[in-house]
């Protein structure tokens, strides 16, 4: 909450602090599995073709030297090897996003302003007057429900709609959001 407490007024205090939820956490894993099972798909299933499928099209056998699967894996075109390797690699950085975006997010309700900070180098802030706030609406999944987290849209006069990333607890932050207006 570097930004946030920097941007502070004198006469401005803190309500709330949105922080993602451990689902996030959770999705960003996910990206890193699913990453291992297309790599694994992509050689398991070459490996099938060639074995399986490829002789019924040529009506010739494919031949592997190895009758072991590390062997016919490693004797698979570079290029499937790579194309594996490659969907790997793009789960780690889907993952690694992920994490910077949290790591980088500052989300806050203050007694006069909504702040709304992402980024690591180019930064985007957008801040809300708490009086120029029309309405907030939370929007939850039935698995939001379950777990308690949800997305927040906050419709502003003359700002449009800003929705916020998944948080925990967004009926507490809603509650804050109202509670700076009334104040």
């Amino acid at each position: 909450m570097l930004y946030v407490q920097q941007s502070l007024t004198p006469d401005e205090e803190l309500i709330n602090i949105g922080r993602f939820h451990w689902m996030y956490n959770i999705q960003a894993v996910m990206a890193i599995v699913w990453g291992i099972v297309g790599a694994v798909v992509i050689v398991i299933g070459s490996v099938y073709f060639l074995e399986n499928i490829w002789p019924m099209i040529t009506h010739k056998p494919y031949m592997f030297l190895s009758d072991s699967l590390i062997g016919k894996i490693r004797e698979l075109h570079p290029g499937i090897r790579l194309l594996a390797f490659f969907m790997f690699v793009m789960g780690v950085f889907r993952f690694a996003h992920m994490m910077v975006v949290k790591a980088t997010t500052e989300i806050a309700v203050t007694t006069s302003r909504l702040i709304y900070k992402r980024g690591l180098v180019a930064r985007y802030v957008g801040e809300m007057s708490i009086d120029r706030i029309e309405g907030v609406n939370v929007l939850q999944t039935v698995l939001g429900r379950i777990f308690n987290y949800g997305r927040i849209m906050v419709r502003g006069m003359g700002v449009g709609e800003v929705i916020l990333p998944p948080l925990e607890d967004p009926i507490k932050f809603r509650k804050a959001i109202e509670k700076a207006r009334t104040t």
